[in-house]
């Protein structure tokens, strides 16, 4: 039987995506919306508590295109949380004119592809815990996609050995490594949670460095024999103070 790949897991990921019915809100009076996003601040106000107490982290984005309008990603010890959070969520008087557009469930994973021997406890390691349960980055942009490894005649992941498989993963991370400073990665594991097998979401200050390097990685074996990709999604960051015109009609 195929050696499977060990995985250290962190918080659990959940990332919502919504488009806004600015139809609809066009009836809604000036003072009702500016009601509505006060208690979206509130909202997002409690999330940056929680992530700058270090139990767990949010992002929020403003996507470009047709496929969504917003990005909620949220980060937290237990699922169950992000359900709570999800729910509470959707309660808002601001979610009656967002459209539910994706979600993407996950776990943060780090594999044992690039780790070197060591007896060592990797969740007692520093640089491990960082991966593993991070603080998101309030960098410009974001970009999210979901991804598989192919499982097709000769170009099967599943049926290659470890060395093998740990060749081709050491060769493509030193081509992520090549933009460390410029995008930061995480890689967030949905096996048996969500219809891929994992999410990618990149953050840069720079959005050109997203197509750099995904180009890039597009020539590596692990991509161009192995990989499969989803719908992608990009945006720039929304501060609170943005929310008030982003919502005006």
């Amino acid at each position: 039987m195929i050696e499977a790949a060990k995985t250290l897991d962190g918080w659990y990921s959940l990332h919502l995506f919504y488009a806004i019915d600015f139809t609809s809100l066009k009836l809604v009076e000036a003072e009702d919306r500016e009601q509505m996003v006060t208690e979206l601040k509130e909202y997002l106000t409690k999330l940056e508590a929680n992530h700058e107490a270090k139990e767990g982290s949010y992002a929020f984005y403003n996507i470009t295109g047709q496929k969504a309008d917003l990005m909620l990603w949220m980060l937290r010890p237990e699922m169950k949380q992000l359900t709570a959070l999800e729910t509470e969520f959707n309660k808002l008087a601001i979610s009656d004119y967002l459209i539910p557009t994706y979600s993407y469930v996950s776990v943060i994973e780090l594999s044992n592809y690039l780790a070197g021997d060591s007896d060592e406890d990797p969740y007692q390691n520093p640089h491990v815990r960082s991966r593993l349960y991070p603080e998101i980055p309030r960098t410009e942009y974001v970009c999210f996609y979901p991804m598989d490894k192919r499982r097709e005649g000769n170009d099967n992941w599943y049926m290659l050995d470890m060395d093998h498989r740990k060749g081709l993963m050491r060769s493509h991370g030193m081509i992520g490594r090549g933009y460390a400073g410029k995008v930061k990665q995480f890689i967030t594991g949905s096996v048996g949670f969500d219809d891929h097998e994992w999410g990618v979401t990149l953050f840069a200050d720079d959005v050109l460095q997203f197509k750099k390097l995904v180009y890039e990685m597009r020539f590596d074996e692990v991509s161009a024999r192995y990989g499969e990709f989803g719908e992608f999604f990009v945006g720039n960051i929304l501060a609170q103070d943005d929310l008030s015109s982003l919502f005006e009609v």
